[in-house]
């Protein structure tokens, strides 16, 4: 976490000081992490759960895929709102009522007794999860040192994998139950408790409070738990940004990074929310056999080493090397499945480079984002691209089964490969390379076009 190295000026850290810093640290981060994690677990638990609460629910086609989606619709609203209110009234409030969220509907999803009730739970547990991307990782940013930021960063998209697999795990344990889909969604509920108790006495960033002219305040953060932060050049980003609001993410100083955020994000979770949340219905379209449990497994534990790689590389080789060339093999991996949908080899191959890859690049979804927009608009910003990831990721998710139904794997697969593909275009020509860089003048980069 964040630290400020001491001068001839400050006094020296008392040890009382040093361990009310080390407990902050400790308790922001496992806060932001188990949110991040959550989030994987939600979207994650319904994978395992889908089979069994189709037959229960009698859910149709259409429904089937409304369910599927509903957390990503969901994360459409949540991200713009919950983002452009913690930039508004301050990150700490919206942190703690965003997991309040998460504990109640954990909960109310025990008890549905239709498609419809459980769609509406899971679109409002899907605000939440918007309103987490927008507040969760920008605050531990903000107490962030630019050195090892983005492995800091990316450690939360480890969490979100990590989620992701338990959810699996105990989506498979609660399998043969009779109901046993509703244990498993409900199960959140514990995470959610944990993470409500962490929340709990979290202090305001310093960066936010700079950014409404309350120096005092955040000079006291500052000096009380050693965050390094370029006071200067957040307070002249303040006059700046002066009564900017949600329409400044479409100005001609922000738009760049709201179209690289917000496509880069999007390109990269499409096919992967997709084809993890209807793997069973893809695992027996490509006739690979009966055992889709074991096969599913596989998927996230792979997709968990692949999100570890990219959080212990992504500041030595540095963002852009991570993101670009993932995305080319990535698409390859997929349209070379689409090409061969028979051969076991190439099937196998190709969709464990492309989970392995595609999960290492995602640990960026945790950074870019954070660093391309300035403190004045930065919950904002990284709402909306959460958003606008969440509105393709939806889609697909909605649509792959009524596309395997009526076009089958080979359409359904290159049609990933398309989407994986424009993410890399668009990543060449506007990814910055933002490494080590203070966040101020990170998004300063970007608004100057420096690439």
């Amino acid at each position: 976490m964040a630290t400020t190295p001491e001068t001839a000026q400050e006094p020296p850290v008392s040890p009382g000081l040093i361990r009310e810093r080390r407990r902050l640290h400790i308790k922001l981060k496992l806060a932001t992490q188990i949110g991040q994690g959550i989030d994987g677990y939600i979207i994650g638990g319904i994978g395992m759960a889908m089979a069994a609460l189709t037959v229960d629910l009698e859910l149709s086609t259409l429904m089937e895929g409304l369910v599927g989606a509903s957390p990503l619709i969901g994360i459409f609203i949540g991200g713009p709102l919950f983002g452009r209110l913690a930039d508004r009234f301050g990150r700490r409030p919206v942190f703690l009522v965003d997991m309040m969220i998460f504990l109640i509907g954990s909960i109310v999803q025990f008890f549905v007794t239709d498609g419809t009730q459980l769609f509406l739970i899971r679109l409002l547990m899907g605000v939440a999860i918007g309103g987490e991307y927008a507040i969760g990782a920008p605050l531990l940013s903000e107490y962030a040192p630019r050195q090892g930021r983005g492995r800091l960063l990316a450690s939360l998209e480890i969490s979100w994998y990590l989620g992701y697999a338990l959810a699996t795990v105990v989506g498979a344990l609660f399998a043969g139950m009779d109901g046993g889909w509703r244990w498993s969604l409900s199960s959140s509920a514990v995470i959610a408790v944990v993470c409500v108790a962490l929340r709990g006495g979290i202090p305001e960033s310093a960066r936010w409070l700079l950014s409404k002219g309350r120096r005092a305040e955040a000079e006291e953060l500052i000096h009380k738990y050693g965050i390094e932060v370029d006071v200067d050049a957040e307070l002249e980003e303040r006059e700046r940004a002066h009564r900017e609001g949600f329409r400044a993410l479409f100005s001609r100083r922000h738009l760049r990074s709201t179209v690289f955020a917000s496509v880069f994000w999007a390109a990269l979770v499409l096919p992967y929310f997709a084809i993890g949340t209807f793997w069973t219905q893809v695992f027996e379209a490509l006739n690979m056999g009966d055992n889709a449990t074991a096969a599913l497994l596989v998927y996230s534990f792979t997709a968990v080493a692949g999100v570890t790689v990219g959080c212990l590389v992504v500041d030595k080789i540095g963002r852009r090397k991570l993101l670009i060339p993932p995305f080319w093999i990535t698409a390859g991996a997929l349209a070379l499945v689409a090409v061969w949908p028979t051969s076991t080899p190439v099937i196998v191959g190709g969709f464990l480079f492309f989970i392995f890859l595609n999960a290492a690049s995602s640990a960026l979804t945790a950074i870019y984002p954070l660093e391309v927009f300035p403190t004045s608009l930065r919950t904002t910003g990284v709402g909306f691209a959460t958003a606008m990831s969440r509105v393709g990721a939806a889609i697909g998710t909605f649509l792959l089964p009524m596309g395997l139904d009526r076009y089958g794997p080979t359409f359904v697969l290159l049609v990933g490969a398309g989407v994986l593909a424009i993410g890399g275009i668009v990543s060449q020509f506007l990814a910055p390379e933002t490494t080590d860089m203070d966040l101020a003048r990170a998004a300063r980069k970007v608004e100057k076009a420096e690439v």
